[in-house]
């Protein structure tokens, strides 16, 4: 069985090392012929000119703004939410309202876009006024804010669910309320996890594309507001990948790299401040 595991462990490292290998073998030599400045700043983005041009400048903004307003709408609502339901919900509510949460995971992403473009794009549109202003960065934000939540309820509230209870019954012994003895003991040690589903709400907040799609406009330029439609990486890939061929082709995957990258960075970055609030 100790080979057996080995076995399986080492299928996991191959399979990564072999989806590393060919995104850059693939793609950096797109991002050499292209030119690295003129790749990552230029903000034109037309393949099929005559003189193309392919800068990702706009869709790597685009990425980043959807990902950032994600992150502001559906962390806050998340965390509380996992609070709640670690600790302050009862016991005959929580078999109530745990099942739905959970449901949200496994709804697939072209419903969502779906939902977005029934009810969240026309909501946008009324309350901002304009044509065309429904499909926007604040609406693929809505979306894939509710998108990451659970994510970040499930492994937030499992995290703070397996804090010792011994650390909850010493706070109140000193006299603290179930209240404070949750914020200031419960969470900080279960921060790890709580940090462990923020990081995989990004990854998918910033690696969705259906839903996306659907309703961020796909209009790759720099936007003025959030009101203004935008093209992801991801969705980017999608949209062109069909009828790209020759150094459009090797574009699109080299705007894969890119992706892959930032993921990385990401990864990082949380293990850093992590190891650095463990010390």
């Amino acid at each position: 069985m100790g080979a057996v595991f080995f076995i399986s462990a080492c299928v996991s490292i191959v399979a990564v090392v072999l989806i590393c290998a060919f995104m850059f073998i693939k793609g950096c030599p797109a991002i050499g012929e292209i030119g690295l400045s003129d790749f990552l700043l230029g903000t034109s983005w037309k393949p099929r000119d005559s003189n193309p041009s392919f800068g990702i400048f706009p869709m790597i903004v685009g990425s980043l703004y959807v990902t950032a307003g994600a992150i502001i709408v559906g962390v806050p609502i998340g965390l509380l939410t996992a609070v709640f339901m670690a600790k302050f919900c009862p016991k005959r509510l929580y078999k109530w309202l745990m099942p739905p949460i959970n449901l949200l995971a496994g709804i697939p992403s072209i419903v969502y876009g779906f939902f977005g473009m029934i009810v969240i794009v026309p909501l946008i549109r009324n309350v901002f006024g304009g044509n065309g202003r429904g499909n926007s960065i604040l609406t693929a934000s809505i979306l894939l804010g509710i998108m990451i939540l659970p994510t970040i309820v499930g492994m937030s509230q499992s995290a703070m669910k397996a804090v010792p209870e011994s650390y909850y019954e010493g706070a109140l012994a000193l006299g603290a309320t179930h209240e404070r003895a949750v914020c200031t003991v419960i969470i900080p040690a279960a921060k790890s996890g709580i940090l462990a589903s923020v990081i995989l709400a990004v990854g998918r907040a910033i690696g969705e594309t259906m839903a996306v799609i659907m309703i961020a406009g796909n209009q790759p330029r720099l936007p003025g507001s959030v009101l203004d439609g935008v093209r992801t990486l991801t969705a980017n890939i999608v949209i062109e990948m069909s009828y790209a061929t020759g150094l459009h082709y090797d574009a699109l995957i080299a705007t894969g790299v890119v992706l892959f990258v930032f993921i990385l960075l990401i990864n990082l970055l949380f293990n850093v401040i992590t190891s650095k609030k463990e010390r």
